[in-house]
């Protein structure tokens, strides 16, 4: 495959310090869940960081299942997804990442919604990288 375009974050601090990308467009402060025993700072954190990433790498890719579903031109139309990113612990360090990817699309059919979500999970980079790897479930609201 031909490489199109690189992203280049730094981590500082690990879980209670902060992301800068190399242009520094991104540049936010991490914060530790109360969940995981942190303080719940202000600051984002990983799996909220990969949510949104997945999400719209998800969301994005949908356009190329619409046509290969022979579905309506504006099938996407006020749609959107969400991507729930759980962290998963069984003892220390076992740590793992399960995701629900849920598609909210008005003009879709939910037949019509679950193929295109299914469709997009085999395009969706993200969803290639994850194959086998972590769980993912499909889910239209």
């Amino acid at each position: 495959m031909e490489r199109v375009y690189t992203a280049e974050a730094t981590a500082y601090g690990a879980r209670l310090g902060a992301v800068v990308s190399s242009d520094e467009r991104l540049d936010v402060q991490l914060s530790r869940p109360t969940e995981m025993g942190g303080g719940g700072g202000p600051g984002t954190n990983p799996e909220q960081l990969f949510a949104a990433g997945y999400a719209a790498c998800f969301h994005s890719a949908m356009r190329f299942a619409v046509p290969a579903l022979d579905l309506p031109a504006d099938a996407l139309q006020d749609s959107h997804v969400t991507a729930r990113v759980t962290f998963l612990r069984d003892g220390v360090p076992n740590f793992g990442l399960a995701v629900e990817l849920a598609l909210h699309a008005p003009r879709l059919s939910a037949e019509q919604a679950m193929a295109a979500m299914e469709k997009t999970h085999t395009i969706c980079p993200y969803s290639k990288a994850t194959a086998g790897n972590i769980q993912v479930d499909l889910r239209v609201e």
